[in-house]
């Protein structure tokens, strides 16, 4: 039976890990997690949620990366009106889309271009998400 999502894994090129650190650690206020030794030697960096790591970004250097045009992680958010601002000051772009199935919600993305939803659940749906924490 699948119970949660362990990680998001995405892609980068290679020499970009201290402008995703400054992104994933300043902008979005999360923390660096260690690797596995035999994972760290190929580069890259993950990264956990500052509330205790249920969320976890890792990020694999791949030759030839081309950022995503549509793939992307959607990850829920408290404050998601703050969030955007913090985006914006640290010059990151947030284009705000349509809510759906009663979340409001942009996107943006980190240095490299990989896209990231934001989302926030409202009313009812709200009330069964904070249910399930």
């Amino acid at each position: 039976m699948l119970t949660a999502l362990a990680h998001v894994q995405l892609a980068a090129p290679a020499g970009s890990e201290d402008v995703l650190r400054r992104f994933y650690l300043t902008t979005l206020q999360m923390t660096e997690i260690p690797r596995p030794p035999g994972v760290a030697r190929r580069g890259g960096c993950w990264f956990a949620a500052a509330d205790g790591g249920r969320l976890e970004i890792h990020i694999g250097i791949e030759d030839g990366y081309r950022p995503p045009r549509k793939a992307h992680p959607a990850i829920r958010v408290t404050g998601l009106d703050a969030l955007a601002a913090r985006l914006e000051a640290h010059g990151a772009p947030v284009v705000w889309h349509v809510s759906v199935r009663g979340h409001r919600r942009f996107l943006t993305t980190d240095p490299v271009g990989n896209r990231l939803e934001f989302l926030e659940p409202l009313g009812r749906w709200r009330e069964s998400w904070d249910a399930c924490r």
